[in-house]
């Protein structure tokens, strides 16, 4: 009798082991088929930290919104409601501790600090993951991309979905960064 509760033990714990990590993909995948996609324009990224692992760190425009709540403490949870700008572009709107009952798509973000008005947070998606061997290039480039002088050249693909967000990609010169830096090597190797 208690090798028959072991297996069944056995069974329920792999299937929650599965569970899991099926959920967090099948809730990823609804916001990147379902979400409203949105450009998050990117900002230089400091140098001195340019690489952690097989990812890109990424630095973006939009760290700010407007608030009322002068209650808001460095680390609290906010939902930013966001619009696109005249160029397209991603732009927070307005911070709150609550949802607000409007129309807007928002995201989840963690407050820094507050200042007259205005609200710096941080956007859960500032990593984008991507092959080892072109991660230091890629950031190199989009580094170099954003110091040009021309507007909107490098930004993140987001999908947004209720409070979810999740980065579909980074583009520079509307080029996916993976074909943009698969390009540049070759390049450069062919010189």
């Amino acid at each position: 009798m208690n090798k028959i509760y072991l297996i069944i033990g056995f069974i329920i714990m792999v299937a929650a082991q599965w569970f899991v990590p099926g959920q967090m993909i099948v809730e990823q995948e609804s916001v990147l088929t379902e979400g409203t996609a949105y450009k998050f324009k990117t900002r230089p990224i400091d140098p001195s930290d340019p690489l952690r692992g097989k990812y890109i760190t990424l630095n973006f425009e939009m760290q700010k919104a407007f608030t009322k709540d002068s209650t808001i403490n460095y680390g609290d949870a906010l939902y930013v409601c966001l619009k696109n700008d005249a160029d397209g572009f991603a732009k927070a709107t307005i911070a709150s501790k609550e949802k607000l009952d409007n129309k807007l798509d928002y995201i989840k973000v963690e407050a820094n600090y507050y200042f007259q008005d205005t609200i710096s947070f941080r956007v859960p998606f500032n990593t984008f993951y991507m092959e080892e061997s072109k991660a230091y290039p890629a950031e190199t480039l989009v580094r170099q991309a954003n110091r040009d002088s021309i507007l909107n050249n490098c930004y993140g693909l987001v999908y947004v979905k209720d409070d979810r967000a999740v980065l579909e990609n980074v583009l520079i010169n509307d080029e996916p960064i993976k074909d943009y830096v698969e390009r540049h090597i070759k390049e450069n190797t062919e010189r």
